[in-house]
């Protein structure tokens, strides 16, 4: 009987990278997490050895490729904070580009030829037409969402010079937690909406920033096609079965194809919390698109793949189970 392949999860000890984590392992494989612990968290890997290590470190990394005989690589280790991205260019382009580029040169030295990029909607920028298809134009808002298609164009050349087979999955908001409560999202300070309403419902922050209540949408609020984070980790196990099988590589779209505002997901979060969440208006934040919606039909087409968890009330009740539980131990 053949040996389980070996996965190298990089930014394995963050949220979604700890979800795949545990549906990789789930689906027979062996998982290896690698991680600075600079925003990851040691407590979630739990699904295979952790390696410490930064992307930028050539050595470590080739240590660590080679060490496990790893066979192909779940990419995930990046800043991800539109806020942060304005305010700090650099970092992105150091972190989420440099770091990319040291990684795929590790990758060749070792002869690991699969790859699936945690990518993000974010490079389509203020898009001409939503539902958004992987076909409309790039032009990125910030510099997150820049970072992020660099590295898919770095993917493609590598494709066409070095035989790289990779899948680039873009999706829209990552939420929701573990239904069995094993991991979940924990940023510090958390900037996400879903999570940062639920530590003002329990009482760990005074309010919950809200930003813009005059964009063009129906209530003002900016609208969002909301994932489950275990929907997630689903397609990006499919994702790595696609590119084992010899499937093209390819960008795919993450989403649901439906869209939520703002003011939406505050009453969700409500209704989940059984009390009034504070919160605390404030202009737009730089960067931030009025709406984005995926149109996730060649996803679904590709990898076989439909998000089964991802209705809003799951993702608010998963997330809220969570943040509760937390709060409890933490307590």
């Amino acid at each position: 009987m053949p040996s389980p392949s070996t996965v190298l999860v990089t930014g394995g000890a963050g949220y979604i990278g700890s979800h795949t984590a545990k549906e990789l392992a789930r689906a027979g494989y062996r998982v290896v997490s690698y991680d600075n612990l600079s925003r990851g968290h040691r407590w979630a890997v739990k699904w295979g050895p952790l390696e410490e290590g930064d992307l930028l470190d050539q050595d470590r990394l080739r240590q660590v490729l080679a060490a496990h005989n790893v066979d192909a690589v779940l990419h995930f280790a990046a800043f991800a904070e539109v806020g942060e991205s304005m305010r700090e260019p650099e970092l992105y382009f150091r972190n989420n580009v440099a770091g990319s580029l040291s990684l795929l040169e590790a990758m060749h030295h070792s002869g690991v030829r699969r790859i699936v990029f945690s990518s993000t909607c974010a490079l389509y920028g203020v898009p001409e037409t939503v539902p958004i298809t992987e076909d409309v134009p790039k032009a990125p808002a910030n510099p997150y969402g820049e970072s992020k298609l660099m590295v898919e164009k770095m993917l493609q050349w590598e494709g066409a010079c070095r035989a790289l087979q990779w899948t680039a999955l873009r999706y829209f908001n990552a939420a929701g937690c573990d239904a069995e409560g094993d991991t979940g999202e924990s940023h510090s300070p958390e900037s996400h909406l879903i999570p940062s309403l639920l530590e003002a419902a329990l009482g760990k922050r005074p309010a919950c920033p809200i930003f813009g209540s005059d964009y063009p949408t129906p209530d003002g609020t900016c609208i969002r096609d909301y994932i489950h984070v275990t929907d997630l980790a689903d397609a990006h196990v499919r994702a790595l079965r696609h590119l084992e099988n010899g499937g093209a590589s390819m960008a795919l779209n993450l989403g649901t194809g439906d869209g939520y505002s703002v003011n939406q997901i505050l009453a969700a979060a409500e209704k989940v919390a059984g009390r009034p969440i504070p919160i605390e208006r404030q202009g737009r934040r730089p960067g931030d698109p009025p709406k984005l919606v995926a149109a996730p039909q060649r996803a679904f087409a590709t990898l076989g793949w439909k998000p089964s968890h991802s209705s809003i009330d799951n993702i608010l009740e998963t997330a809220w189970r969570w943040a509760a539980q937390r709060s409890a131990s933490n307590a």
